[in-house]
């Protein structure tokens, strides 16, 4: 893929034309050498547009509040997967890939959702999309198995709720006064 290393409005609606229309290609295409720069930013302005979004759909009363909380769940939850995939695919035998690239999988296909999760209820059309893209990548793009990238993707899921599960009573305890604020 061509000027992988520049990031600009051409580069993002190419990269999500690419994505949308064959995102196998577009993933066997990522040059090995590429920095993480680039997918960050397609991330982060998918990220403000689902955070735009959310809030006009939402109607919110404190709407800079609630664009926030949008944009930090849009890039906080890829860098968070991100990191959690990469430690089951460490910790897995199999072949493995350094973190920038897989971090590239986790940025582009996190982006490439989140211009519609803003859509309530399409949650469940969203997070199976975004996993299978997720998957596409590591074999595509990181040279993964089908069946080590299924188990990174099936154990990062487990991983993930199980570390929400745990830390959901501490933020509510945490949160609570300045939620009923809210």
């Amino acid at each position: 893929m061509e000027d992988q290393g520049t990031f600009g409005m051409g580069f993002y609606f190419r990269t999500l034309t690419r994505m949308l229309g064959e995102p196998r290609r577009f993933f066997g295409n990522l040059p090995e050498d590429a920095s993480a720069a680039a997918p960050l930013g397609f991330l982060v302005l998918s990220s403000f547009f689902c955070a735009v979004a959310g809030v006009v759909a939402s109607m919110s009363p404190r709407p800079f509040l609630a664009g926030t909380v949008f944009f930090v769940n849009g890039v906080g939850m890829a860098l968070l997967l991100a990191a959690l995939g990469y430690m089951v695919m460490t910790m897995s035998p199999g072949r493995k890939t350094g973190f920038g690239r897989l971090l590239s999988v986790y940025a582009f296909a996190s982006g490439t959702v989140l211009l519609a999760s803003w859509v309530p209820f399409f949650v469940w059309l969203t997070e199976p999309w975004k996993w299978w893209l997720i998957g596409t990548g590591m074999v595509q793009c990181c040279g993964l198995k089908r069946g080590q990238a299924l188990w990174i993707v099936g154990a990062s899921l487990v991983l993930t709720v199980l570390l929400f599960y745990s830390v959901a009573p501490v933020l509510v305890c945490l949160l609570r006064p300045w939620v009923r604020s809210f």
